[in-house]
C-alpha cells in the first residue's frame, strides 16, 4: 500500500512493506540464502536471536540516556565531533542539519578509555566498560553476519569480507543519536531528525529504543517505515563498501529518521568499517565478462575522504565507478 502524507513534499510517498526478519538460530544454510536475498533486494534486514546478551544492550542504553540528559554545556565538554565526540544539529561538515544530538566513538579500545574521561567525569570506568563490552559484542555480530553473506554468495573463504573488520586498527565507529519529541514545541511531526543518506562503510548494525522514525528508501521518492518490533531484533544495512564488493549485487541502502513519534528516540549504531589502508575492490568470484567491475578499487581512506567532501545525501559511489556509464542496476 503507498499512502501520500501531507507532512511530506508532494513527490514523496510513503509504502507499507514487511522488512525481513531473520532468525540466526535456523539453519545456517538457510539464513545465508534469506541474508543475500535480503540484501539484494533491500539491502535492509533485522536479525533476532543474534546472541548478544540482554544486559550489555540495557547498560549502554543507560551510558547514552544518562548522558544525553546532561546540561548542553557538560556535553559540550565531549565535543566538537571532529570527527569524535559531541555534536548537535550540524551533522557533518558540509553545512547538513537535523534535530538531532550525537555522540561519535572510535572503538578502538585506547581511544575509547581517552574519550569516556570527557564524556563521563564522575565515572569514566563506567562509560568505558559499557561501551567496550557493546562493541565487542555487535563486532562478533558483524563478523557472524558477513561469513553468512560470504558463504551465501558462494566464497570459498568463509571469512573474505569479516577479515576487513576484525583488525584492532580498523576504523570502525559506534554512534549515539538522540532525537527530541516531535510534540515539544520546536520540532513538528514528520520533521526530519537525520536526513537522507547512504552508510559509507561495510556495514551498520542498529538498536533504537523501540520508538519508529527510521525509514528506508526502495525507489525515488517512495519511503518504507521500519517498524521496531521486535524490540529485541538489530536492524542490519548494506553499506557503501559492501555495495563495492559485491559488484552492486548488494543495496546500500538510502534512510532516515524522522521525528514522526511523541517519544524522544535514541539509537545506537554500529558501524562496521576496514582499516585505512585496506584496499576496496569488487570480489573475482562476482565478476564475470558479461559483469565487468563496476567501480574501481581503492583505499578506504580515499573513500573515507571523499564521503567527508560531500553531502550528506550526495551520491559517493558515482564517483569511483569503473567507468562513467557503468549501471549499478544492471547486475
Amino acid at each position: 500500500m503507498v499512502v501520500a502524507s501531507p507532512n511530506l513534499s508532494k513527490t514523496e510517498k510513503i509504502r507499507d512493506i514487511e522488512i525481513p526478519i531473520i532468525d540466526l538460530l535456523a539453519d545456517r544454510s538457510e539464513v545465508s540464502k534469506l541474508i543475500v536475498q535480503a540484501c539484494e533486494e533491500f539491502g535492509f534486514f533485522k536479525v533476532i536471536n543474534h546472541g548478544i546478551p540482554h544486559d550489555v544492550i540495557t547498560r549502554m542504553e543507560q551510558q547514552g540516556y544518562e548522558f544525553f540528559a546532561k546540561p548542553e554545556s557538560v556535553k559540550q565538554q565531549a565535543g566538537p565531533a571532529n570527527p569524535y565526540g559531541y555534536g548537535s544539529k550540524n551533522i557533518g561538515l558540509k553545512g547538513d542539519i537535523g534535530e538531532v544530538e550525537y555522540l561519535i566513538l572510535q572503538t578502538n579500545p585506547l581511544s575509547i578509555d581517552h574519550k569516556s574521561k570527557t564524556i563521563s567525569s564522575t565515572d569514566p570506568n563506567k562509560f568505558s566498560s559499557a561501551v567496550r563490552r557493546y562493541v565487542e559484542a555487535v563486532k562478533k555480530l558483524a563478523c557472524e553476519i558477513l561469513d553468512l553473506m560470504a558463504a551465501g554468495l558462494g566464497a570459498l573463504d568463509p571469512s573474505v569480507l569479516s577479515r576487513l573488520i576484525r583488525d584492532v586498527e580498523s576504523d570502525s565507529l559506534l554512534r549515539l543519536n538522540h532525537y527530541p519529541k516531535a510534540d515539544d514545541g520546536a520540532t513538528p511531526p514528520s520533521s526530519i531528525g537525520f536526513g537522507e543518506h547512504t552508510d559509507p562503510q561495510i556495514l551498520t548494525l542498529l538498536r533504537s529504543n523501540g520508538v519508529d522514525g527510521l525509514q528506508i528508501s526502495l525507489d525515488d521518492g517512495v519511503w518504507v517505515p521500519v517498524n521496531p518490533h521486535p524490540v529485541s531484533a538489530f536492524c542490519i544495512n548494506v553499506g557503501d563498501m559492501l555495495q563495492v564488493m559485491t559488484n552492486g549485487r548488494f543495496l546500500s541502502v538510502r534512510h532516515r529518521a524522522m521525528l514522526n513519534s511523541y517519544k524522544s528516540r535514541m539509537s545506537m549504531a554500529y558501524f562496521a568499517a576496514p582499516t585505512l589502508d585496506a584496499r576496496i575492490s569488487s570480489l573475482p568470484l562476482l565478476l564475470t565478462p558479461q559483469k565487468p567491475p563496476l567501480y574501481r578499487s581503492f583505499t578506504w581512506a580515499e573513500y573515507k575522504k571523499a564521503a567527508y567532501s560531500l553531502r550528506l545525501g550526495d551520491s559517493r559511489l558515482n564517483h569511483f565507478k569503473a567507468r562513467p556509464d557503468a549501471d549499478e542496476n544492471s547486475t
